[in-house]
């Protein structure tokens, strides 16, 4: 991953003024690699002497309520003060990390949109951004966001400001979106930079612990019964599927966050290519879509479930009930596969 000097060096201008009043957005049902980017790159500028807010869409994973700082991230869903809606409405500068296009905001799109004066700056890695950032630091190339809030740190003012909270914010994000450095755009740039982090005092074993060992038992039990009841396998076993119910999910006392890492386990199966998980909401289904190698779920998102991501991670929705959109993703994957896209 570059950035681009002449890129940097605009960021750097619009963040000269003294005490600006800057908004950091990140996309809904925000995951590690948003939260983390929004703590760590509030931290850097609040060293400069900003206003910062932090918002979200919706409620954060419960497992990721210790992260220093995260009581101050305002969630708008819950935001009976109109806290969120205000700062967005007076802000200068708005950063909107950790997805390419305003209308992963949902609900807090319209509040975005009352605020034409403040310059947004996009910071991703998500493909295909959308051209509606008066700058933009899209690296599909990088692993996550936090990878490249670091580089923009490090470029802007060096890693000796990466506090001891801005280096365990950064590596959950780092982490997460890599499936514990499992996944692709694993670089000698981002262990490297992992290394440096390492160095402010971050404890790996904690922070992993804090992540992906602070579950309920209900959702232990809800991880059983999906994988046992719910997981379906199409075209020779290559592809699975996996789907729940709102209903389903009442019965294990379902959370935000509760479903996270489902949709990867099927691909610990040999010959598996391909794996999906539907997750009703109340007014649509989220399509949640992982694969191996060169199949390109980010392509499948597009072409059947409105979405988009990454080519080995992406995601989309259904607004059909959830009888017709397992069968309208059973017929989309028999069709990818016979246009040769399944290998």
């Amino acid at each position: 991953m570059t950035l681009s000097a002449e890129h940097i060096e605009r960021l750097r201008a619009l963040l000269a003024p003294a005490a600006r009043r800057i908004v950091l957005l990140a996309h809904t049902n925000p995951d590690g690699d948003a939260v983390g980017s929004s703590l760590a790159w509030a931290g850097a500028l609040r060293a400069l002497g900003h206003q910062v807010t932090c918002i979200v869409p919706n409620k954060y994973p419960y497992f990721l309520d210790w992260m220093p700082g995260i009581d101050e991230v305002v969630v708008f869903k819950n935001d009976t003060e109109g806290r969120a809606a205000q700062a967005i409405a007076a802000a200068d500068l708005i950063f909107c990390l950790d997805f390419n296009a305003l209308s992963r905001l949902e609900i807090m799109s319209d509040a975005l949109h009352a605020n034409t004066a403040a310059q947004r700056v996009l910071i991703d890695h998500h493909l295909s951004p959308a051209e509606e950032f008066d700058l933009a630091f899209s690296h599909p190339d990088a692993s996550s966001t936090c990878f490249i809030v670091y580089s923009l740190i490090e470029a802007l003012w060096g890693t000796d400001v990466i506090t001891r909270e801005m280096a365990e914010a950064l590596y959950v994000g780092m982490m997460t979106d890599t499936g514990n450095f499992a996944f692709s755009h694993l670089t000698p740039e981002l262990f490297r930079a992992v290394a440096v982090l390492i160095e402010r005092g971050i404890s790996i074993q904690e922070i992993h612990d804090s992540v992906y060992n602070a579950y309920t038992e209900d959702r232990a039990r809800l991880f059983g019964y999906v994988i046992n009841r719910k997981m379906e396998l199409v075209e020779g076993g290559t592809v699975a599927y996996m789907s729940l119910k709102e209903s389903e999910m009442r019965r294990f006392a379902f959370q935000q966050g509760d479903s996270e890492g489902f949709v990867n386990y099927p691909l610990s199966i040999k010959k598996m290519k391909m794996s999906a998980m539907l997750l009703a909401h109340r007014k649509f289904i989220r399509v949640s879509l992982r694969s191996r190698g060169d199949v390109d779920v980010n392509l499948f998102a597009r072409c059947y479930f409105e979405g988009g991501g990454h080519r080995n991670a992406a995601g989309g929705k259904s607004f059909d009930t959830m009888e017709r959109t397992i069968e309208r993703f059973v017929a989309a994957v028999r069709e990818f596969a016979a246009e040769g896209h399944l290998g």
